[in-house]
């Protein structure tokens, strides 16, 4: 069962308990952008690009249990979550994780591609709460703050190649 709906196109399901946040960003448009940028989320792409290790590396499966590695400030944290929705249609692909104990928080995240026209867009959903463990609750304000600069730098992940492969198309149609 997941939280955050990938395969919804509007999110609106309530959430109590947890903190929400959704953001889009468009990518760029055309066919091979789209299909270079479905095939990247579902080898975590937004995560690897992002600065994250994943562990065992591979493509996104239902049920699979990866441990995502986050390295600020020269430290390696351990991220184990596992792998509850993917979804793979013509215009929308992408999946949704859960977090597992010794999380640093609490939730689930979502990784969306989909189009609107020509357009590529990526979608990424939150839910948070504090982790577990006592000592991921004393720092869950400075998490917040990482949590917000990953989502940042998980919106501009795919963006450099995007514009590459765009502007491959372009000189192509040329």
């Amino acid at each position: 069962m997941t939280l955050t709906h990938p395969s919804h196109a509007v999110w609106n399901e309530p959430s109590p308990g947890f903190r929400r946040w959704e953001k889009s960003a468009v990518l760029g448009a055309g066919d091979s952008l789209w299909e270079w940028v479905a095939a990247e989320v579902m080898r975590w792409g937004v995560k690897t690009r992002s600065g994250f290790s994943i562990s065992p590396a591979g493509l996104v499966s239902v049920g699979s249990q990866p441990v995502i590695l986050a390295h600020p400030f020269g430290l390696s944290i351990r991220e184990p979550v596992e792998v509850v929705d993917v979804v793979q249609m013509p215009d929308r692909v992408g999946f949704a994780y859960r977090t597992l104990p010794g999380h640093p928080v609490s939730g689930e995240e979502a990784f969306i591609v989909h189009r609107s026209g020509d357009d590529v867009i990526l979608t990424i959903r939150s839910l948070t709460q504090p982790g577990l463990q006592v000592r991921w609750r004393l720092v869950y304000p400075v998490l917040l703050l990482a949590q917000a600069v990953a989502r940042r730098r998980y919106l501009r992940a795919l963006r450099l190649r995007a514009d590459h492969v765009a502007g491959i198309s372009r000189r192509a149609a040329l």
